[in-house]
């Protein structure tokens, strides 16, 4: 198995709302909606989709309830630190709950973390420490 993400799929609670949360609220484009999901413009990266929480849940042969962490954060990795700012004050505006405010980070890095309406964690990250990181944008 290769070190490869195919396609990333969010099971969400409330549809209408996850989709306002990343097209209104983030930009994102949608590239098929299918009403039980929603795929969006992948702009070179790994697909990324939604599907209902329960439909999703069935699917995996789970169940569809959890609480606390689940051990999966979303990394977003910018090239500036006012990058990590503008999309945090865009999630925040858009309803996110900022758990950790941009800023200095222990390892010497510049970032913060949010989570969506659903509680899926996106980590923002900025380090001017080498060339080849995973840029998003």
């Amino acid at each position: 198995m290769k070190a490869h993400v195919s396609s990333i799929l969010l099971g969400v609670r409330d549809m209408d709302r996850s989709k306002q949360f990343y097209v209104e609220g983030l930009g994102w484009k949608v590239k098929d909606d299918y009403g039980v999901s929603v795929f969006f413009e992948s702009d070179g990266g790994s697909l990324v989709g939604f599907y209902g929480r329960e439909g999703l849940a069935d699917q995996m042969g789970t169940s569809p309830e959890g609480s606390g962490f689940s051990g999966l954060a979303l990394t977003y990795v910018v090239r500036t630190e006012a990058r990590v700012r503008e999309i945090m004050a865009e999630a925040e505006k858009a309803g996110a709950t900022i758990l950790k405010p941009a800023g200095a980070l222990p390892w010497g890095g510049y970032g913060g973390t949010f989570a969506d309406p659903d509680g899926y964690i996106w980590s923002l990250g900025y380090s001017d420490q080498g060339t080849d990181q995973p840029y998003a944008e």
